[in-house]
């Protein structure tokens, strides 16, 4: 179970990805898009946080005798 440890970082970088689209949607003029990608933006950094914090609850669940 060491890889929970890594995937959450893929979403950091889907993120990044996603806020770069956001803002060149946005200066193209395309603010439906940019709402929505701005949205999934948001939703990968929530997904960072509980994946990362659900892998320390798991690794301390592991520790305990």
């Amino acid at each position: 179970m060491n890889y929970l440890k890594f995937t959450s970082y893929a979403y950091i970088i889907a993120a990044i990805l996603f806020a770069v689209e956001a803002f060149l949607k946005l200066q193209e003029g395309d603010n439906n898009k940019a709402i929505l990608m701005g949205l999934f933006a948001l939703g990968c950094v929530f997904l960072f946080f509980f994946r990362r914090n659900f892998a320390k609850k798991f690794e301390e669940r592991n520790k305990k005798p």
